[in-house]
């Protein structure tokens, strides 16, 4: 497809939010207060970060999700737009775009406080692969209906459809076993395993898809397929924020399908984008290039 097409790589369906993210020595502690050393205010969720991290490694991407119509979601849409992602898909209404206070400690470890109004959803007729046709279907389970109305669509059509499994939750656990890839984040598969070990994590998503993964954080990415368990470890890095780390992964995983990439040169690529998501604060603002990402991976 030439690069004025209609079809983009990645369909990016879920959550949008403002991300106001917070430097403090530790995290508080009950009443108690603490001063920030520093304060950084961007765009933040996982399927609009992952488009924006697949624009910024050179692919096309559309993000399907909902902003209120407030000054939150007006800058919201203007990063999106900026970035050079499709919003065709963006519903606006009168419940509050979502925040996310994040508190990143010194070490980058981070803890949340967000917010979404139960109406911050986008209907469920709001977009089709017929009006917007995508490589790759990529989903994060914070837009259910719309979500699974989709990757029904996808499977008809013949298009991947990924889910991004953050945690567990109704979103998330109407879509795990629907999907061709479903790439989990350590805490989904804690939650959904209740088991420690990432392996036997792993090995607790036998037949749900017929790809299962799960990123470990710092240890990097285990999957499973025909042949058994694999393990990637992850960049040796000093993380600053890993907010994001795992968004920017699956939207890189996302794009080396549609561009029907081999798959350990894939999730290398993945590895690399979150482990450079980790070097500077703010998931959004944080989002490499394809030349930082290509440089890391000839390491």
């Amino acid at each position: 497809m030439t690069k004025d097409s209609n079809i983009v790589d990645v369909l990016c369906v879920g959550y949008a939010c403002v991300d106001i993210n917070f430097n403090a020595p530790h995290h508080p502690a009950s009443d108690e207060k603490v001063r920030a050393l520093s304060m950084h205010s961007c765009g933040g969720g996982p399927a609009s970060n992952a488009a924006v991290a697949i624009s910024r490694l050179g692919g096309q991407a559309a993000f399907a999700g909902y902003l209120g119509r407030d000054a939150f979601g007006d800058a919201h849409l203007m990063e999106l737009l900026e970035a050079g992602v499709q919003t065709t898909g963006v519903d606006r209404g009168d419940a509050a775009t979502p925040v996310a206070a994040i508190t990143i400690k010194p070490d980058g470890e981070r803890s949340i406080v967000d917010y979404r109004a139960p109406t911050a959803l986008a209907p469920e007729n709001m977009i089709s692969l017929s009006t917007q046709p995508a490589r790759v279907l990529l989903v994060d389970g914070h837009q259910p209906l719309l979500s699974i109305k989709l990757v029904e669509e996808a499977r008809l059509l013949g298009i991947p459809s990924v889910l991004d499994a953050g945690s567990v939750h109704d979103g998330t656990m109407s879509l795990y076993n629907k999907v061709d890839y479903l790439i989990s984040s350590e805490k989904f598969a804690h939650q959904f395993s209740g088991e420690e070990d990432p392996r036997k994590a792993l090995a607790s998503f036998d037949g749900t898809a017929p790809f299962t993964a799960v990123t470990w954080g710092s240890d990097g990415v285990y999957w499973q397929d025909d042949e058994g368990q694999h393990h990637m470890p992850a960049f040796d890095i000093e993380a600053v924020d890993t907010t994001g780390a795992g968004d920017a992964f699956h939207g890189a995983f996302a794009l080396g399908l549609a561009q029907v990439m081999e798959l350990r040169t894939n999730l290398r690529r993945a590895c690399a984008t979150a482990a450079l998501t980790c070097l500077k604060v703010g998931a959004r603002s944080a989002l490499p290039d394809r030349a930082r990402v290509e440089a890391l991976c000839e390491v």
